[in-house]
């Protein structure tokens, strides 16, 4: 059985989410890209799989020019950490934490949220689903660019930055539709105190997303997992469990990473070239075995 990410390796954040250990891994040379076999290879295991899912992280939302949190340039690594009670502080004083929220919108995370498009790579995971070759996309990042792109099974695990969630019956909302004259707003459904949609360090992940994810990884004997080390928790786990079953773990990212190791394709390049190459070998290989 595969052993992957020991305790003493990650940092665990109050609540449902896990911290990521700085990076250490090196970046990928130019003459390290992917090479056309290994490609196939990965297309040949995705064509063959039952039921395949997608992992992917903040690599793909750098790809469509939004800034990341960690590394160099990271937002996190310029300001400092965001509280890791960031849940509790909302709960204890709702307004204020709005307020805070607002004043931020044209700041140098939220500001890119707002221009940012899906690149090739998310378009290639589309294409993917409407090929009928991969089944779900569990995403980490909270951009819209998935939905954006047209993906239809999908499960944003950290939330989505356009929309607004109810606390007590978990009915999301866009942004648009709900009134922020007073605050906190109280949702239309129910009367219950509404929060972004974005988790929180410290909030538990919402319960209907956790069971989509783990009803579609428990499915799934391969799992692709695109822009992410797959070491924040408990996303990453969805994939790590993929590979526990004795399935398939194929890696797309710019660098090595903790689960290379266990993967049995890691191809390297960034997603918005690796994942059409991919898309494309997949549907020449399908054609070669049709005529």
């Amino acid at each position: 059985m595969l052993c992957y990410a020991p305790a003493h390796r990650r940092n665990r954040a109050a609540g449902g989410r896990e911290r990521a250990p700085e990076g250490g891994f090196p970046m990928a040379k130019p003459s390290e890209r992917a090479s056309d076999q290994e490609i196939r290879e990965g297309a040949r295991m995705i064509l063959a799989a039952r039921y395949a899912i997608a992992l992917t992280g903040a690599g793909m939302s750098v790809e469509s020019g939004i800034p990341p949190f960690r590394g160099p340039g990271g937002l996190w690594t310029k300001y400092g950490e965001p509280p890791m009670n960031g849940f509790q502080r909302f709960m204890a004083d709702p307004k204020k934490a709005w307020q805070e929220r607002l004043s931020k919108r044209n700041d140098e995370l939220f500001k890119p949220l707002t221009v940012a498009r899906p690149n090739p790579g998310h378009l290639a995971l589309v294409e993917m689903e409407e090929l009928g070759v991969l089944r779900f996309v569990i995403t980490q990042n909270i951009d819209d660019l998935h939905r954006q792109a047209g993906q239809k099974a999908l499960a944003e695990i950290h939330g989505n930055w356009t929309l607004i969630r109810c606390l007590d019956c978990t009915t999301r909302f866009h942004r648009d539709a709900i009134s922020l004259e007073k605050l906190p707003p109280a949702c239309p459904r129910c009367g219950g105190l509404l929060k972004s949609d974005t988790v929180s360090f410290g909030e538990p992940i919402p319960t209907d997303v956790l069971n989509m994810c783990a009803e579609h990884s428990a499915k799934a004997d391969l799992a692709i997992v695109a822009g992410t080390s797959a070491t924040v928790y408990p996303a990453a786990g969805f994939a790590v469990e993929v590979k526990q079953r004795g399935g398939i773990l194929i890696e797309v990212n710019l660098y090595e990473s903790e689960i290379t190791q266990y993967c049995d394709v890691s191809l390297r390049g960034g997603s918005a070239d690796v994942l059409p190459r991919l898309v494309k070998a997949v549907d020449a290989i399908r054609r070669e075995t049709m005529s």
